[in-house]
């Protein structure tokens, strides 16, 4: 195999070949099986590039080297950021991608490079997901990372960013793929949770540094986020929103496709409800994702399993809070155990309005109550003083 270190020179041909306007990752690929090496295909003359089915305009940009002064900003940026550059020789790079029909001849990556060759599952939604979405998204993505899975997604608000902090929560992996540079942060109150994700985890790009996100870059990076996951997972979206796009995308690709079924009222189920209607496997519980994994992925996971155990030693801290999301513990006050009980996983209460129900307790002994319950993990507070429970 080829070292997974490349020296300074050859980076920057492989950036240059990356920069070339006009040179999608199709016909790069195609450059690279007949020349092998960007330093080849450089070298090469206009007419052995036009022979190998490329333009004249894009085989002069490629023979005047003009990309490589660009080439140079970029390794700048990478040093002042951490990131590094997978290409398709180097061997990190994840084989599920290399198997797609465009796979990216290169992907920067700012974190955990190690999690590239581990077996991820997307985890896709809407951008403006309702509680029950959240709710579901973060608890089934914390079981699937518990289990051994890595957490594949965009980061965009809503369900991306909701599967990434589910995942994180309890220790477990994730990869964001972005429709930007790997050093921007879209959107831009992911910050903190990027900032996470380059130390936790992993965040990957195909687009150079520097690039914003522009709305065609998204439907171009959901080909990564199926391509290096086994299946992708469905929440919450609209018929034709982005994740419908990725589930398709995963289907051309040969992945599993896996859909949360939801309120037959609410149009962002339409999404889910119709790919479960056309074959998707339907989820409950993290279980059923993991029965529909290939044989050799559901014994890497048993041997992952494993090796936590006896490395834990005992009961985990998501064992414990599975007991106590089992039921109210008996130390909780009764403010706290009513509130409990009143409150619902798919249907924000009002603050006004839980003090109504509970009753005979005043509103400084019910805040409180909420805040404990918060401090559990077993009461989640919403904008607008809305409460919800934890699924």
């Amino acid at each position: 195999m080829p070292s997974p270190v490349l020296s300074r020179e050859e980076e920057l041909h492989w950036l240059a070949l990356k920069l070339i306007s006009g040179l999608g990752a199709r016909t790069s690929g195609k450059l690279l099986d007949r020349f092998r090496t960007p330093q080849a295909i450089f070298r090469a003359s206009r007419t052995e590039l036009e022979a190998a089915g490329v333009s004249g305009a894009v085989a002069q940009s490629i023979s005047s080297g003009c990309t490589f002064e660009d080439a140079v900003t970029q390794q700048e940026k990478m040093a002042e950021t951490g990131t590094v550059v997978v290409t398709m020789g180097d061997p990190r790079y994840p084989q599920p991608l290399r198997e797609i029909f465009d796979p990216p001849i290169l992907l920067y990556a700012r974190g955990r490079v190690e999690l590239l060759q581990s077996i991820a599952l997307a985890v896709v939604g809407t951008r403006r997901p309702t509680p029950y979405g959240l709710a579901v998204t973060e608890r089934l993505s914390a079981d699937l990372a518990h289990a051994g899975l890595t957490i594949a997604s965009g980061m965009a608000r809503g369900i991306d960013s909701a599967a990434h902090k589910g995942a994180l929560a309890v220790g477990g992996d994730t990869i964001a793929v972005l429709g930007c540079g790997a050093d921007v942060v879209y959107p831009s109150e992911n910050r903190k949770l990027a900032a996470e994700l380059a130390v936790k985890g992993l965040i990957l790009s195909e687009f150079p540094m520097g690039t914003v996100a522009f709305p065609q870059n998204f439907p171009i990076r959901n080909r990564i986020i199926s391509g290096i996951s086994v299946g992708v997972l469905v929440v919450e979206g609209a018929q034709y929103s982005g994740s419908a796009i990725t589930a398709k995308l995963a289907m051309d690709q040969g992945r599993e496709v896996f859909a949360v079924p939801g309120n037959i009222t609410s149009k962002l189920s339409w999404g889910p409800n119709l790919l479960i209607k056309q074959g998707a496997r339907l989820v409950q519980d993290w279980n059923d994702v993991v029965a529909e994994l290939p044989p050799e992925s559901r014994r890497h996971l048993i041997d992952r399993g494993r090796e936590r155990i006896l490395a834990e030693g005992g009961a985990t801290p998501q064992a414990a809070q599975a007991s106590l999301l089992a039921g109210a513990p008996p130390e909780l006050g009764e403010a706290a155990r009513r509130a409990l009980e009143t409150l619902q996983v798919d249907a924000p209460v009002h603050l006004d309005d839980l003090l109504e129900k509970v009753g005979d307790t005043s509103p400084s002994e019910l805040i409180a109550a909420l805040f404990e319950l918060e401090m559990l993990g077993l009461v989640k507070q919403l904008p607008g003083k809305n409460f919800v429970k934890v699924w």
